[in-house]
């Protein structure tokens, strides 16, 4: 049945150009932004999960930086340990040098003096973002002798998120600590509030202290000026000796700690890149439009639409057969 009032074949063509109008806009809009879901309304699941890794990879970039920040601490102390173990040595050879009787002592001590003095500025200047762990103060109320790094951020399979750090305890690597010195008591007991270098030693035995009442020595200050040939000073300065090659041995063992905290650390950095890097790819894998998918179905719903444009031209002029029912 013809009818005027109402155009079936129209109405039909029009719903068809509506529906392709509809996805074809869908399509433009991923190919614009690169989304396949691009809000909560093209899938909420999808949306919420890359929502939150999204936010969770902002963490983990900050937590990049912070590595990024405490690797550079452990590289300055190592360095400044590190160096500072070459001061020594070259203090332990002026001391074995001057152990050979007819060396002018004075002299030998002048050079160590020297050496000395390169040992505090050593410590004093291995600082990075006003922070040292060589040269300390462990009496000052806001020191810290565990040095703490943001290492990882961790989403647990209930939702709640956890900081997990990297801790380093800087007592067995510092040089210096101006604190007050406190003995210890007996024999086993730890001295506190001393550093490597600065640390009493047993003049009588070389060392390091383990009672008060005897005569100490550290290799910050000590002085072989005065010593003579006799049997006393010689069994002294073989004790100077026996000392410095324990602060040598510490240190070792301080540069080694920092070492494998440093290399802790970069496998940490390494392990956050891959990981964000892995999110990346895993929120691209559900929300990521297919670009070569979608240029094709643009393709195809531009001539859908050209031909829902003809259809319905088509539709609205078949109406107008009636009119030449009319005319006479």
């Amino acid at each position: 049945m013809s009818s005027i009032l109402t155009n079936a074949a129209a109405m039909t063509a029009l719903k068809s150009l509506q529906a392709t109008n509809k996805m074809l806009e869908t399509t433009q809009a991923r190919i614009s932004t690169g989304y396949r879901v691009g809000s909560a309304a093209d899938n909420a699941a999808y949306w919420s999960i890359a929502t939150t890794m999204r936010s969770d990879n902002k963490a983990l970039l900050t937590v990049q930086d912070a590595l990024g920040l405490g690797a550079a601490k452990i590289d300055i102390a190592y360095t400044g340990v590190n160096e500072t173990i070459k001061v020594v040595d070259e203090i332990k050879a002026k001391l074995v040098a001057a152990r050979e009787p007819g060396v002018d002592r004075s002299k030998i001590q002048a050079e160590i003096t020297a050496l000395q003095g390169q040992l505090v500025g050593n410590a004093a200047t291995s600082s990075f973002a006003g922070e040292n762990w060589l040269s300390v103060d462990s009496d000052s109320t806001d020191y810290n002798s565990s040095k703490s790094m943001v290492a990882s951020f961790t989403r647990a399979s209930d939702g709640t998120v956890s900081v997990s750090t990297i801790t380093i305890n800087t007592d067995s690597i510092k040089l210096y600590d101006s604190a007050v010195d406190v003995a210890p008591a007996g024999v086993g007991d730890v001295e506190t509030g001393v550093g490597i270098l600065d640390a009493n030693y047993d003049a009588d035995t070389g060392a390091r202290i383990t009672n008060t009442s005897i005569t100490t020595f550290t290799v910050s200050t000590l002085d072989i000026s005065t010593l003579t040939n006799n049997a006393a000073d010689l069994s002294l300065l073989d004790n100077y000796i026996a000392g410095v090659d324990d602060s040598i041995s510490r240190m070792t063992i301080a540069a080694s700690d920092l070492g494998a905290a440093k290399k802790r650390v970069d496998l940490q950095v390494s392990f956050v890149n891959n990981l964000m890097d892995a999110i990346d790819r895993g929120v691209g894998a559900l929300v990521d439009a297919d670009m070569n998918e979608e240029s094709t179905r643009l393709q195809a719903l531009q001539v859908q639409q050209q031909l829902g444009i003809q259809g319905l031209s088509i539709a609205n002029a078949s109406v107008q057969g009636i009119l030449s029912l009319f005319q006479g």
